[in-house]
């Protein structure tokens, strides 16, 4: 079994910053990608930013210039610096793998449960 945990959620003004970490763990063989997703009240699911396991990064036009996605390949982790928040970033956040496990040999997408971010006027 594979699981996502994120870390780093909470409460922030407009113009604050917040970090997001997550780990994943389990019978991992590798990571591939790795992405952070996000979910307002009533609306979709959005990709927020993305990174390959070679470095190579992806942003929504709504957070470039403001979130930083980065990842450790030796310990399965990636996280999200976000700063000049804005009460529109307010959602759920979620951490999205492509893993490959060993028991049982599979490759599939994996998501953490969410970690909430609300920010304030």
């Amino acid at each position: 079994q594979v699981q996502l945990v994120e870390s780093g959620g909470g409460l922030v003004q407009a113009g604050g910053s917040l970090r997001l970490s997550c780990a994943a763990s389990g019978s991992i063989f590798s990571v591939s990608a790795m992405a952070w997703y996000r979910q307002a009240p009533g609306k979709q699911r959005e990709l927020v930013a993305d990174i390959t396991s070679a470095g190579s990064t992806n942003y929504a036009d709504s957070v470039k210039a403001r979130f930083t996605i980065s990842r450790d390949n030796a310990k399965n982790t990636v996280s999200l610096q976000m700063n000049s928040l804005k009460p529109e970033d307010t959602a759920v956040y979620y951490c999205n793998a492509e893993i490959r496990t060993t028991i049982p040999v599979r490759f599939m997408d994996y998501w953490g449960k969410g970690t909430l971010v609300t920010v304030s006027p």
